[in-house]
């Protein structure tokens, strides 16, 4: 199954390389992949499309693998990044930051991982009150509430000053769109070190998934475990809101799907959101491309219309599935 999640990767890679809006069709991208096109084919594939395409696979990989970390730390199927309040934290940080004039992406990449730091600490702390994380729909209903406060506050900093609210204004709709190669090398090496911490944590969180006792006889430690999962997951959810701003939905659907697929071994569902993950977003940004052409729609907006229906049916289901 991952092999065939990594063709289909491949696929959307090369068709977000081939298509989009603009003059340059796939036969003149495809020229220029080829090793010939015309001088404005090549600027547009290689300054434009390229940058954008690796962006979308670094944003992909680190929402659908912190999504499943959240998950399995809480044992909540419904735990999201950008349901829980850790996105929102994430971009209030950036966005206080663009509003302080932070001129580097690695400023604000730093910034972004603080603020989703304190909105994964809050996640789950929230998890740990008697009667809420024991409930998937009041734990969701208590990030709603956190993500609302953020987004209200990130709001009000368009008050404050017009020249950088459009800016926060443009970044804050989460988009791919204008994003450069040096916002994703500014975030590689917390990518780097969030996926090896995640690949450490694979074995304890399986250990964990059988019981808190079980995890501590295998040699394990749960309260060390949770704080490495905050660690990880805010290096990965602030590196992504830096950079393409705060994109929903992500860490809900391709966890979900990977646990369908793969089944419910948080190890396999880690390996298989590798693939899927990028391929969520590359596959929404291509479609939010096209759909309006020659406007562009964005892609937070194109994410939320296909993640929303997902939550909705596992709110609805009869028994929400356990982890």
């Amino acid at each position: 199954m991952t092999a065939l999640a990594c063709v289909l990767l491949l696929l959307a890679v090369l068709a977000s390389l081939l298509l989009g809006a603009g003059d340059v069709g796939p036969a003149r991208a495809l020229a220029v992949l080829l090793g010939a096109g015309d001088e404005e084919a090549r600027f547009v594939v290689g300054s434009l499309r390229l940058p954008r395409t690796l962006i979308g696979i670094g944003v992909g990989l680190a929402l659908a693998v912190s999504g499943a970390l959240l998950q399995a730390v809480s044992r909540n199927p419904l735990a999201e990044p950008g349901l829980l309040g850790v996105s929102a934290g994430a971009a209030f940080a950036v966005g206080v930051a663009l509003w302080l004039g932070a001129s580097t992406a690695t400023l604000r990449v730093a910034v972004g991982q603080l603020g989703a730091l304190l909105g994964c600490a809050a996640v789950l702390s929230v998890v740990r009150l008697r009667g809420v994380g024991s409930d998937p729909v009041r734990l969701v209903l208590a990030g709603a509430a956190l993500s609302a406060l953020l987004a209200s506050l990130t709001a009000l900093l368009l008050l404050f000053d017009q020249r950088s609210a459009d800016e926060i204004r443009f970044w804050v709709i989460g988009s791919l769109s204008g994003r450069r190669l040096e916002d994703l090398l500014a975030v590689l090496p917390s990518l780097a070190l969030a996926l090896g911490l995640t690949l450490w944590l694979a074995r304890p969180l399986a250990a964990l998934a059988l019981g808190e006792r079980v995890a501590a006889g295998l040699g394990h430690h749960p309260g060390r475990v949770r704080l490495l999962v905050v660690l990880a997951v805010a290096l990965l959810v602030g590196a992504a809101t830096a950079i393409a701003g705060p994109i929903a939905f992500v860490g809900l659907v391709v966890p979900f799907a990977a646990r369908a697929l793969a089944g419910p071994d948080i190890r396999r569902t880690l390996w298989l959101c590798l693939p899927l993950g990028p391929l969520m977003v590359l596959g929404a940004d291509v479609a939010a491309r096209l759909l309006v052409s020659p406007a562009e729609m964005p892609l937070g907006v194109l994410t939320a219309l296909l993640g929303a229906p997902v939550l909705v049916a596992v709110v609805r289901a009869r028994r929400l599935p356990t982890l």
